[in-house]
Formats: structure tokens, C-alpha cells, sequence
């Protein structure tokens, strides 16, 4: 971004940086969802109840909690993601 024009090269480091960004923020909430469905899954199968609120209501809490539990950091992220750009942006 030396000469004041974005590039190409440019434009793919800022797709880049947002796509990892995206990844980052989505992993805790995800993560979350997949364990506490396979462990209800399991008890399941273990038990033999195949009711669908049973999966739904934990799993809606953990995701809950988990975004209460990391939303400063997931904020903070996107705040430093965001100055980046506008940084980069402005360089021009």
C-alpha cells in the first residue's frame, strides 16, 4: 500500500486476516455445540431417549454461556481486527 493504491496482494491479506479472524470468533461457540451435542448424543444412545428437546435446551445454554464467557475477548478481537484495516486503509 506504498504507492497509495491497494493491490491485489493487499486485498488478499485483508481477505485472509478476516477469514482467520472469522474462524477465531466462531470456534468457542462452535466447539461448545459440537461437545455438548455429542455427549448428549451419548447419553442418548446409553439411555435410550430419543427426545429432541433434550438436545436442544443444554446445547442453547452452553452456546450462551460460552458467548457471555468470551464475548470481551471476542470484542476486543474484533476491535484490533477492525483498526487494522482502517489503518491500512488510511495508509493509502
Amino acid at each position: 500500500m506504498d504507492s497509495g493504491f491497494i493491490t491485489v496482494q493487499d486485498v488478499a491479506d485483508l481477505a485472509n486476516q478476516m477469514m482467520w479472524v472469522t474462524f477465531l470468533l466462531s470456534m468457542p461457540v462452535l466447539l461448545t455445540a459440537l461437545v455438548i451435542g455429542v455427549l448428549i448424543s451419548l447419553v442418548q444412545t446409553v439411555t435410550g431417549v430419543q427426545e429432541m428437546t433434550i438436545t436442544f435446551v443444554p446445547k442453547l445454554m452452553a452456546v450462551f454461556l460460552v458467548i457471555a464467557l468470551t464475548l470481551p475477548w471476542m470484542t476486543t478481537t474484533l476491535a484490533e481486527y477492525t483498526e487494522q484495516v482502517w489503518a491500512m486503509l488510511g495508509g493509502m
